[in-house]
């Protein structure tokens, strides 16, 4: 039978019964008599006993443990918290031809946001792309094209404001949250490394700051080979890794692989998946819940070379909040995806 935490009332009530029965009193205890004070007193300190044996049994278990007792619990079996990335890109900025911009120089978001140039730039032409890497590690550096930037101290012959350029400002992650945390760690207890089996490559892959699935594909180059794809979910601009982030993952396998085997690390390709919906009513509320619900359900099924069953698609635009009642005209059937390729949210046509 599991333990249950008595209430304050109950040891109240329990404490006071101890007292008149080892006493041999009759009667009820009044408010005021000495029986009724310490009955109050010890029992208060016991409650509290009791909730601190109530949270060290949470601590006990990884799937119900708080930070401190996760990290400590992680370590156990080698995992650390995945920390804060730092967000980088290039800035434009314009000026007089000759003037040098140097390393160290801050910029500033109207949120007040700050970043620095990571080395000198001389302004050619009237212009410079400027390199900057956000002051604090997080989700919060990453910056959309196109975002302007004021100079924290205004720099002689150059404008004060700077525009970030086509490519954004990218890959700042915050550092891992519990449910990460957690969920690698039941992962790897559940799972314990078998010296390369297919999860073995998952967990790996997943130690990189931002990977939040991975998927492993064996012999899909031939003999001996292992190609691993994974995805950024957490990535407010693409899941899809770009280059550095995929030979970052690469780097971390490599040092980890068995030796017999040859990986090779890839982005998926995105195939966008479009979709032409008659839905009742069609009110703007009820065409945001929609398409919330296919996302979600993207994120839940897509994987690569996968199929998107139309069954789901159906099913995620029914549950979706108002609705109703609707008709997808397009697709119109499951959808396939080739080797490597995984479906991402396009676009909807509303007919």
């Amino acid at each position: 039978m599991a333990w249950q935490r008595p209430t304050l009332a109950e040891l109240i009530d329990r404490i006071s019964s101890d007292f008149t029965s080892r006493l041999a009193l009759s009667g009820a205890v009044l408010r005021r008599s000495t029986i009724h004070v310490f009955s109050r007193v010890v029992a208060g300190a016991a409650h509290m006993l009791h909730a601190h044996l109530e949270f060290l049994s949470r601590q006990i278990f990884p799937d119900q443990s708080e930070a401190e007792y996760l990290e400590r619990q992680a370590t156990l079996f080698g995992l650390t918290r995945r920390g804060a990335t730092f967000a980088a890109g290039d800035v434009e900025v314009t000026g007089a031809n000759g003037v040098v911009i140097p390393a160290g120089a801050e910029l500033q978001r109207a949120d007040g946001t700050r970043y620095e140039t990571d080395a000198d730039a001389t302004v050619v032409d009237g212009s410079a792309t400027l390199a900057v890497t956000a002051v604090v590690a997080g989700e919060n550096g990453n910056a959309d094209a196109g975002v302007s930037l004021t100079f924290v101290s205004p720099v002689s012959g150059v404008g004060a404001t700077a525009a970030v350029a086509t490519g954004a400002i990218i890959d700042g992650v915050d550092e891992e949250d519990d449910d990460s945390l957690r969920g690698r760690l039941l992962e790897r207890m559940r799972m314990p490394p078998h010296g390369g089996a297919e999860h073995d490559y998952i967990a790996w892959a997943k130690e990189i700051a931002g990977v939040t699935r991975v998927w492993v594909f064996p012999l899909e180059m031939g003999a001996g080979t292992v190609t691993v794809r994974f995805v950024l979910d957490d990535d407010a601009n693409s899941i899809f890794p770009d280059g550095a982030k995929v030979q970052e993952v690469y780097d971390h396998i490599e040092a980890e692989r068995p030796v017999t085997a040859e990986v090779y690390v890839e982005a998926p390709t995105p195939a966008p998946l479009d979709f032409q919906i008659r839905v009742e009513p069609a009110t703007a509320a009820v065409q945001e819940a929609v398409e919330a619900e296919l996302r979600d359900m993207l994120r839940r099924e897509a994987e690569p070379g996968g199929t998107i069953l139309i069954s789901h698609i159906r099913e995620a635009i029914s549950i979706a909040a108002g609705e109703y009642d609707h008709t997808l005209v397009s697709p119109a059937a499951d959808v396939e995806h080739g080797t490597g390729e995984m479906a991402e949210f396009g676009s909807i046509t509303w007919v």
